[in-house]
C-alpha cells in the first residue's frame, strides 16, 4: 500500500514572514496621495497651484507691458521721416508729400513691426527661462503684456514724434520749406506682432525644452494572487 500523495500548495502563496513590507510612510488608503504630494491639490507635481500661477501671470504681464516704453523710444528714433511741404493756395495753407513715390511711410510701419517681433522673441525667451513649467495663465499673461506693450509703444512714439498739427507747423516752417510728418502707424495689425511672436516662440520652447510629465507609478502593496479556478 502506498502513502497518499500530499497536494502541492496553491501558487503564489506567501507566508506572513514573506509578505511584502508596507511603504516607508505607512499604509495608505486606496486613491490617497503620498506625504510628499500632500497640500499640492489638483496640480500635484505639475505646478504651484492656480492662484499662484495667476499672480505670476499678472506680474509677467505688467513687466512685459512696461517694455513698450523702450519699444516706443526705439521706434521714434529709428523710424524714417516722412517729408512734407507746405504751400498757400487761394489764401489757405495746404500740405503735400514732398516725395509722392517715397516709401518712408511703409518704412515707419515696417520698423515698428520688426522691433515688435524682436521684443516678442526676447520676452518669450526670458519668461521661459524664468518659468519653464509654463501654464495657461502664464501664456495668457505673456500675450496680454505684449499687446499692452505694443499699444504703449505706439502712443509713446506718436507723442515723442513731431506735432500732429501739420498746418500750424507748415506756417511756422514757411512756404516751400520741408518738415517731417507726425509719426503715424498706418497698419494697425503691427500691434499684434509682439504678442503673436511671443506666443509662437514660447510654445515652441515649451514643447522642445519644457519639463515632461512623470511616468505613472504602479500602486504599492502586497501582491494578491488571483483566485484559484
Amino acid at each position: 500500500m502506498t502513502a497518499p500523495l500530499t497536494p502541492p500548495p496553491p501558487p503564489h502563496e506567501r507566508s506572513a514572514q514573506d509578505a511584502w513590507p508596507p511603504p516607508a510612510d505607512g499604509p495608505r488608503a486606496p486613491g490617497s496621495q503620498p506625504a510628499e504630494y500632500a497640500g499640492h491639490g489638483w496640480y500635484g507635481q505639475d505646478g504651484p497651484g492656480m492662484k499662484t500661477e495667476v499672480r505670476e501671470a499678472a506680474v509677467i504681464s505688467l513687466a512685459v507691458a512696461l517694455g513698450g516704453v523702450l519699444l516706443g523710444v526705439l521706434w521714434w528714433w529709428l523710424a524714417p521721416h516722412v517729408p512734407l511741404i507746405g504751400d498757400v493756395v487761394e489764401g489757405n495753407w495746404v500740405v503735400y508729400l514732398k516725395d509722392t513715390e517715397g516709401e518712408q511711410a511703409v518704412g515707419v510701419d515696417g520698423t515698428f513691426t520688426l522691433l515688435a517681433l524682436g521684443f516678442g522673441a526676447v520676452s518669450a525667451l526670458v519668461v521661459f527661462l524664468l518659468r519653464r513649467r509654463g501654464g495657461v495663465p502664464l501664456v495668457v499673461g505673456l500675450a496680454v503684456g505684449g499687446l499692452l506693450g505694443s499699444l504703449l509703444a505706439w502712443r509713446l512714439g506718436v507723442w515723442l514724434g513731431p506735432a500732429e498739427d501739420v498746418i500750424a507747423r507748415a506756417r511756422d516752417a514757411g512756404r516751400g520749406v520741408t518738415f517731417s510728418a507726425p509719426l503715424k502707424l498706418g497698419a494697425k495689425g503691427a500691434l499684434l506682432a509682439w504678442p503673436l511672436a511671443a506666443l509662437v516662440l514660447h510654445l515652441g520652447l515649451t514643447a522642445l525644452f519644457g519639463p515632461r510629465d512623470p511616468e505613472p507609478e504602479f500602486p504599492e502593496g502586497p501582491y494578491e494572487a488571483p483566485p484559484a479556478a
